[in-house]
């Protein structure tokens, strides 16, 4: 599906300044439906820029009002403290970290390009979950999720050891699976493996749904997979939206009506932001950046908050949704 024909709003990378006026003119309804979702008197806030050279992973911590995320060929993870704005390292190195989130326990688990998947544990040691499969060492852990049965889910292209600017150049040893971590026995398990370039990944609401971005289908797709009744397995693998030409999402979340909000990008102007689209697969908004977006997520006290991390800032706005829990 392209969107090229409808027009976007945007703002300038120089030099960027918050909407003059509200509503914010950059957040559009692509469909009537969209228009329950935008806050009337928010805008798009640039809570931080600069030093960073492509950023990704943000995970929201309610406990402590904070938000992770990762600057990948930094080798770091950032906090942003949501009562003072103030921005810090928060671990150097990070092992080339890309994809962040929590365990049900409030864990943190690291999807690193540096070919593992590990949890920081209470005490803030690093305990690694997986480095490789049936003897192979992984490609470049991406994005990751976790069920409320605590399986962890992630994606596993070789983007991080193509070169040595995200991770460490080397051979792929393994093809570009999905795994499924069952979190009490170790057991590892290919969940899916038809996808080309598996990105990011996110869970409907009810869990009975997988969606998993394929940035190497050509165009770029958004896959959905029926979830098992166990939620171990995936199964009956199809196109839930399609991208138009030179255009791709990167990270994805579902809101609690079961909208799949995506980060995107597009090597044509006008559609960098995030899109939204609707369980039937039509794109119904957008959020226009000034940045391609690479990841995002839900946040704030009410989970109302859209945190969205770019190539080199960070950015947020208040939505009439909210993110599923845990997500």
């Amino acid at each position: 599906m392209t969107l090229a024909a409808t027009t976007v709003a945007s703002r300038t990378m120089a030099e960027f300044t918050p909407a003059a006026r509200y509503p914010d003119s950059v957040v559009r309804a692509l469909d009537p439906s969209f228009s329950k979702y935008i806050v009337f008197f928010a805008a798009v806030e640039q809570l931080y820029t600069g030093g960073m050279r492509y950023t990704e992973g943000p995970v929201y911590y309610g406990d402590g009002r904070f938000l992770l995320w990762t600057d990948i060929p930094n080798n770091r993870i950032m906090k942003w403290e949501e009562s003072s704005g103030a921005v810090t390292v928060f671990r150097e190195p990070s092992n080339y970290a890309n994809g962040l989130i929590r365990d049900r326990q409030g864990r943190l688990i690291s999807a690193e390009h540096g070919r593992k998947l590990t949890r920081t544990e209470y005490d803030g040691s690093i305990s690694v979950l997986m480095d490789s499969f049936e003897g192979k060492l992984l490609n470049s852990p991406n994005d990751v999720v976790v069920a409320t049965d605590d399986g962890i889910w992630f994606t596993d292209p070789p983007f991080g050891i193509g070169g040595n600017y995200s991770g460490v150049k080397a051979k792929s040893e393994l093809p570009n699976n999905v795994y499924r971590l069952d979190a009490s026995s170790g057991a590892a398990t290919v969940a899916a493996s038809d996808v080309k370039a598996p990105n990011g990944l996110c869970f409907s609401p009810d869990e009975k749904l997988m969606y998993i971005v394929d940035s190497g289908s050509k165009p770029v797709t958004i896959r959905v997979y029926d979830v098992s009744d166990d939620k171990k397995a995936l199964s009956n693998g199809r196109v839930y939206f399609t991208c138009g030409e030179g255009e791709a999402p990167d990270g994805i979340r579902c809101d609690v009506d079961g909208n799949v909000w995506a980060a995107y990008g597009a090597v044509k102007e006008g559609w960098d932001g995030v899109l939204v689209i609707n369980p039937e697969g039509k794109a119904i908004g957008h959020i226009g950046l000034p940045e391609r977006a690479a990841n995002l997520c839900f946040g704030g006290p009410k989970r109302n908050r859209l945190f969205i991390v770019t190539g080199r800032s960070l950015y947020s706005l208040y939505v009439n949704t909210q993110g599923v829990p845990g997500a």
